[in-house]
């Protein structure tokens, strides 16, 4: 660096502290203390943003990973399990990331709230899930909810209709960031409100955040006071993320000297796949690259299928022990993610994230395993969630299965149109879910509407051109047919 850039990035720096500081004196004792530490994450993270210029990888050093890095599933599958899993199941804990909102399904309140299956939520099933677990083995896996300011109150209301059920719930809080005015570099927050004038200056900043907010709530002691061992971490719309007993049981077999700290759930990649991180060889190590790290002139070749063939489904299975020794080294390495927004008033700001994959590299004996598809069943679009309504799933103790009546395990490919995108509307165009156990590929665009006991069969697709509208009669079965122009049924 220049001793030019160094003094700027000095300047910067000291404003920003200053800024910081500023805020602190604006909250009530409590807030700032929880705040503070907030900070303390910022800060390291403004650090490094000021550092590092450009993209974070060197093309030239990206490596294949090595054969044994990532195990395919069926043979950590073929060693079976072992007479005693409650063992096992007892020093697990599972995590789900909950601090997102379901505004880009139209929906208010945290996303895990949305119904997905017969009147159940993203949460709903979650604790079916686990309650299911420690009936069935006898055990007692507590489930953990990451929220962000955005989620937390909402989410804390509704827990209380899970008191009488056989599963332990715990909460903590992601940190809260400020968002920084891209030409100034300075928080855009007058104060540490979150209302009037502050709604849109703050940000959870990632789910890499889970470490440190992890850490800094006094739960990750408390669950290793319980002899816990290990997380298993993911996203609480992927509803093919249960808990996999045989990959909590090779995480559990492995001798000590040996244990695997950080196993990553990959999944082949298909076309619709081709923006999700990558596992890669890097200076000797397993290292996630995410779309956002890879030079403008590579990005063709990221999202190539035969180059990397995987991506990473976020389910991770990761040490307790490991976490609490890397925050106390303060040795957490994950990249940056510089996540540029347009605020409503026009405004340019900048907010910087990690994501929770990318500490994989700090990690000892870290691996990833194929998974079969299955496991990564995420609900981010209505077309997502037509999936998992319909008769391709049948759903057992909050889990969902593919039907056993499709005849070949892949998934449809699923298109609506912008009518479908919110949730209330997509519901009102539909009388009933169609039945899709033979569809390959559905495309529908404009005001289209769906009557009873509809069937779809191979490839459908349906345009109502603008103005038009195309009711779909009820009992239709459409195999392999186009349906455009316009065609209206009205009750008489």
């Amino acid at each position: 660096m220049t001793e030019f850039q160094e003094k700027l990035r000095q300047q910067h720096e000291d404003s920003m502290h200053r800024e910081l500081e500023a805020l602190l004196a604006t909250a009530n004792k409590e807030e700032a203390e929880i705040s503070r530490k907030d900070f303390d994450g910022f800060k390291k993270l403004f650090h490094r943003f000021l550092q590092v210029k450009g993209p974070s990888v060197d093309w030239a050093k990206i490596n294949r990973p090595p054969e044994d890095s990532i195990q395919p599933y069926d043979r950590i599958k073929a060693k079976g399990l072992p007479d005693n899993i409650t063992a096992s199941l007892n020093k697990l804990v599972v995590v789900k990331l909950n601090g997102g909102l379901g505004t880009s399904m139209g929906c208010k309140g945290p996303k895990s709230l949305i119904s997905v299956r017969n009147e159940n939520t993203f949460l709903d099933l979650t604790v079916q899930q686990i309650e299911h677990l420690n009936k069935t083995f006898n055990t007692d896996v507590p489930l953990v909810l990451m929220n962000s300011f955005n989620t937390d109150e909402d989410t804390k209301k509704i827990l209380q209709k899970y008191s009488h059920h056989r599963v332990n719930i715990h909460t903590f809080n992601q940190s809260r960031y400020p968002r920084i005015n891209k030409e100034s570099l300075l928080p855009i927050a007058k104060g540490m409100g979150l209302n009037g004038a502050n709604t849109e200056a703050w940000y959870p900043p990632g789910h890499g955040d889970i470490y440190a907010s992890f850490h800094n709530s006094g739960l990750l002691d408390k669950l290793l006071a319980e002899g816990r061992e290990y997380i298993f971490v993911s996203n609480i719309d992927n509803l093919g993320a249960t808990v996999d007993l045989f990959i909590l049981h090779h995480l559990m077999s492995q001798p000590a000297d040996k244990r695997c700290e950080f196993i990553m759930e990959v999944t082949d990649k298909t076309r619709a796949d081709v923006k999700g991180g990558t596992l890669i060889q890097y200076e000797d190590h397993l290292r996630l690259l995410e779309i956002a790290q890879v030079p403008k002139a590579h990005v063709d070749e990221f999202k190539s299928v035969t180059k990397f063939k995987i991506f990473n489904t976020n389910n991770l299975w990761i040490s307790l022990p490991a976490i609490k020794r890397l925050q106390e080294k303060n040795a957490m390495e994950m990249e940056i993610i510089v996540n540029p927004k347009t605020l409503d008033g026009g405004l340019n700001v900048i907010q910087l994230e990690t994501a929770v994959g990318a500490a994989i590299k700090s990690f000892k004996n870290a691996m990833g395993v194929n998974v079969p598809r299955s496991r990564f069943l995420p609900v981010k679009t209505s077309s997502d969630l037509l999936l998992v309504m319909s008769n391709l799933y049948s759903m057992d103790a909050g889990s969902l299965t593919m039907s056993k009546k499709r005849e070949f395990p892949t998934t449809p490919h699923v298109k609506l149109g912008s009518s479908f995108t919110k949730v209330q509307e997509f519901l009102k165009r539909f009388e009933n879910i169609p039945d899709m156990l033979e569809l390959d590929h559905l495309t529908v665009s404009g005001d289209v509407t769906f009557g009873k006991n509809v069937s779809l069969k191979g490839t459908v697709i349906i345009i109502a051109n603008h103005g038009d509208r195309i009711d779909i009669p009820a009992g239709a079965m459409l195999e392999n047919k186009i349906v455009s122009g316009n065609l209206r049924i009205l009750d008489h």
